[in-house]
């Protein structure tokens, strides 16, 4: 599968989020009804002529002084070459070519990536004449655009789509082996994870926080199992800077989850599951990944009677309302239960694999229904006639009613959870439509 990754550039307040709110709206309103939540908008994937594509919104962090504000754009530029297959770079036409705009543009003369300049807030022909001036960037041609009304943004769509290969035949002899991809924050002991499971030193591993370049995929074959191992760079490179990790060592999760089959989410237990632990669950769950929790590092936590299962209750808590996740304590070090994450990460590919014949669906379902239905709303009642699994690669379905639209949220969660407990789909995220019959 090849999904182009498209990174957005450039200085603050020029309307790169705005921009990146259109490219992806239409996507993001069927994507995004992950039970109400906004999360963190700096990812979306969006499609154009038939071409899907993910979008990162590099503009991480705004912070005061100018200095720094160089430094940010410096390092936006940085995760945007290594990244990002397409770069486009967004300039304001109200305010001319700035400083920083030259800076950016420096940067970016020595790419050999495709890249566009987007100059944004022209909405009117005094302004398009006004956007001449872009052309002392060196950067050659631009766009034109108005990300708030939309206006230039179709051309610079097909124009971005035209670079990006045709969508590939899959090579099903080569994609029948599962890509498992080991992710989580830095020193949380994925590479010795992995070098646990083969056996040897292939990584060199020292605990210096990013030692691990790049990703280095492993074909495994051990106890049966026959699989590709990925292991992402330790989702960061080495950087002086300690607030930035957050935000970008997420953004390069993005491809690794894009071009896997299950993730194993590495947690180290001393530290707690925090906030960027579920920014990459979330990234696993939206690209509708298997997913395995390991607790690493359970030997150095202090025991007493119920240590792991409140542990296990908070992770949880956090990952809620998608909890049908295996979780397991591991020690890398001992080699205790590591192989059993393996086991379980196999089991979860198969469950991602899982296809109900749909006449054993409706017998199991439609009864369910029958005895509990959706709530009434304003006196009409929802009847659901007929329910099948969608031929999708991964599990999706469509419940068919006479009014779709008065099915809620909490019924649809009610729903998923009878589809998790009657069939097994651990570790797998699930999708429920329903349909006008």
């Amino acid at each position: 599968m090849n999904n182009s990754i498209v990174a957005i550039v450039g200085r603050p307040n020029v309307g790169k989020s705005t921009l990146f709110n259109r490219l992806i709206q239409r996507r993001e309103a069927i994507v995004d009804s992950v039970s109400g939540v906004t999360r963190d908008r700096h990812y979306g994937k969006s499609d154009w002529n038939g071409k899907e594509f993910s979008v990162i919104d590099t503009g991480g962090y705004a912070i005061g002084s100018d200095d720094i504000f160089e430094d940010e754009i410096r390092k936006q530029v940085a995760l945007a070459l290594e990244e990002a297959d397409i770069i486009l770079f967004v300039v304001d036409v109200e305010q001319g070519i700035t400083p920083m705009d030259a800076e950016v543009a420096k940067l970016l003369r020595k790419v050999k990536k495709p890249l566009f300049i987007a100059v944004n807030k022209v909405d009117n022909a005094m302004r398009a004449a006004d956007a001449v001036e872009f052309y002392n960037l060196g950067l050659g041609d631009y766009h034109t655009i108005s990300s708030i009304n939309g206006s230039g943004t179709g051309e610079l769509l097909d124009a971005l789509t035209e670079k990006m290969p045709a969508p590939e035949e899959v090579d099903l002899e080569k994609e029948a082996l599962p890509r498992f991809a080991v992710v989580g924050r830095p020193n949380a002991g994925k590479s010795s994870f992995i070098n646990a499971l083969i056996g040897e030193e292939r990584n060199i591993v020292t605990n210096i926080a990013g030692t691990t370049r790049d990703s280095i995929d492993t074909k495994y074959n051990r106890f049966g199992f026959d699989f590709n191992l990925v292991d992402t760079a330790g989702i960061r490179k080495k950087s002086k800077v300690k607030e930035d990790l957050e935000f970008y060592s997420v953004m390069r999760a993005v491809r690794t989850i894009e071009y896997s089959d299950v993730i194993i989410l590495m947690v180290d237990a001393t530290r707690g599951f925090e906030g960027q632990d579920q920014n990459i669950f979330w990234l696993a769950e939206k690209n509708k990944k298997g997913v395995v929790i390991l607790i690493n590092k359970w030997d150095l936590v202090e025991k007493e009677t119920n240590t792991m299962r409140d542990y296990e209750a908070a992770v949880r808590k956090q990952i809620a309302p998608f909890t049908d996740v295996p979780i397991i304590f591991v020690s890398v070090l001992t080699k205790q239960r590591i192989f059993k994450a393996i086991e379980t990460a196999v089991e979860v590919f198969n469950n991602r694999k899982n296809r109900i014949p749909t006449s054993k669906l409706n017998d199991t379902m439609l009864e369910i229904i029958k005895n509990n239905p959706p709530p009434a709303i304003k006196g009409k009642f929802v009847k659901i006639k007929y329910c099948m699994q969608l031929p999708t690669p991964t599990p999706q379905f469509a419940f068919f009613a006479n009014l779709p639209q008065y099915v809620k949220d909490p019924y649809r969660r009610y729903i998923e959870n009878q589809l998790r407990e009657h069939y097994n789909f651990s570790g797998v995220p699930l999708t429920i439509y329903f349909r006008q019959k």
